[in-house]
């Protein structure tokens, strides 16, 4: 097993807006965490306007666990998520986001698993849930390797490196060594941390016993905005670092070209009408098959079927299409928060 300092001390962060909802849950999950050490608490509030502050500080003292709200005037995930760090004391830093549920097990599988790897970085496994007919779809959809969240399982229980992971669990020290999360990054900016990382020697490492029960979008439009931004998000990091966070990243944007450039071609050249037809039937197959296997998995009703089919092209054409029209615009300034902590 590597050497590495042992954990006495967690700093929870957060990054918090209008989560009034929501924030209760966070604090209950915290509090029935099996991990014995000491913890701390800290929420970026992004500018709320609803009483997300006074909810979390209530819940807080309920519970009896340690919490500073400071201001995000930015209101930008990565600023947040920097001030948090700035302020914390931690062996190890642990995002936490508003919209997931924790179970009892998670600090205690992110500590062990920080300890016995060395990794500067561990995270778990998305376990997407879902209440209304379309959650359950999109739920269905992205517990697959097709719907893009377990790629890296390959149906493994061992731990393995990976390019990222969902939120992280960091070592304290490598904000020091690599520097704080991009903030000219509104989205996409724990992906070019941990590219970031890797190239300065670092590891992420994906422990699948560690799990993170994730409610998805609720309607179809909603889906397409966030997987929009997560690929126009994903251009900036690409043009930063002269290269794609993974290979697996480009295939959406790939895929969109393809089609659009295969369709504009097939009325002039019939071999391209042959291709778009073959790789629009090789996608509906993928699609349909990989729909079977989720909905008889997560013993759902067939009649789910046709949305979690519909789901798999929204995520892909929504984040091909964000990645072009994101390499399209004009460049800003990438700007990364110095390692001064304090």
């Amino acid at each position: 097993m590597p050497e590495t300092t042992r954990i006495r001390r967690v700093s929870i962060i957060s990054p918090m807006r209008n989560e009034a909802e929501h924030v209760e849950d966070l604090v209950a999950d915290i509090a029935s965490q099996e991990y014995a050490g000491e913890l701390e608490f800290f929420v970026a509030d992004g500018g709320s306007t609803d009483d997300s502050a006074e909810r979390l500080l209530a819940a807080g003292r309920r519970h009896g666990i340690p919490t500073t709200i400071l201001d995000n005037p930015e209101g930008w995930v990565s600023h947040g998520l920097n001030r948090c760090i700035r302020a914390a004391t931690g062996d190890l830093v642990v995002r936490l986001d508003c919209h997931s549920r924790y179970p009892p097990d998670y600090l205690r599988r992110c500590v062990a698993a920080s300890e016995e790897t060395a990794a500067e970085n561990v995270g778990g496994v998305f376990v997407p849930t879902g209440r209304t007919a379309t959650q359950r779809a999109v739920a269905c959809a992205a517990d697959t390797a097709f719907g893009g969240v377990h790629w890296t399982r390959h149906g493994s229980d061992e731990r393995v490196e990976v390019d990222t992971v969902p939120y992280g669990a960091f070592r304290a020290d490598v904000f020091r060594r690599i520097g704080l999360f991009d903030e000219s990054l509104r989205r996409n900016q724990d992906d070019e941390f941990n590219l970031r990382l890797r190239l300065a020697g670092g590891r992420v490492v994906l422990d699948p016993s560690i799990r993170i029960f994730y409610v998805p979008r609720g309607t179809f439009a909603r889906l397409f905005k966030q997987y929009y931004e997560y690929g126009r998000w994903k251009a900036p990091v690409m043009r930063k670092h002269g290269r794609a966070t993974s290979l697996r990243s480009l295939v959406p944007g790939v895929f969109v070209v393809s089609v659009v450039v295969l369709a504009l071609l097939a009325p002039l050249f019939s071999a391209a009408l042959v291709l778009l037809a073959a790789e629009v039937a090789a996608y509906v197959f993928a699609a349909l098959a990989f729909g079977v296997l989720c909905v008889r998995r997560r013993g759902e009703s067939w009649r789910l079927l046709p949305r979690v089919v519909a789901v798999f092209p929204t995520l892909h054409v929504a984040h091909g299409l964000g990645m072009l029209v994101g390499l399209a615009r004009r460049p800003r300034r990438a700007g990364v928060a110095r390692p001064a902590l304090l």
